[in-house]
């Protein structure tokens, strides 16, 4: 995710708590946004799982399997 959607991201929720809070546009942006970062940690960790490789007591490797 890019550096500037996560600034926004962040302005945004401290905006939240302030008392002026946010209009239902910036709402509906934030909530976009969360969910677009949210799926790319999922995506970058569904990656990494997938080059996950376990060494059993005997020496061998296998990947490592979904459940």
């Amino acid at each position: 995710m890019e550096p500037k959607k996560i600034e926004r991201i962040n302005a945004l929720a401290r905006k939240s708590k302030s008392p002026e809070g946010l209009t239902e546009a910036e709402k509906a942006e934030l909530a976009l946004l969360r969910r677009e970062y949210i799926d790319a940690v999922k995506a970058n960790l569904t990656a990494q799982l997938d080059n996950t490789y376990i060494q059993t007591p005997d020496g061998k490797k296998r990947k490592l399997e979904r459940k």
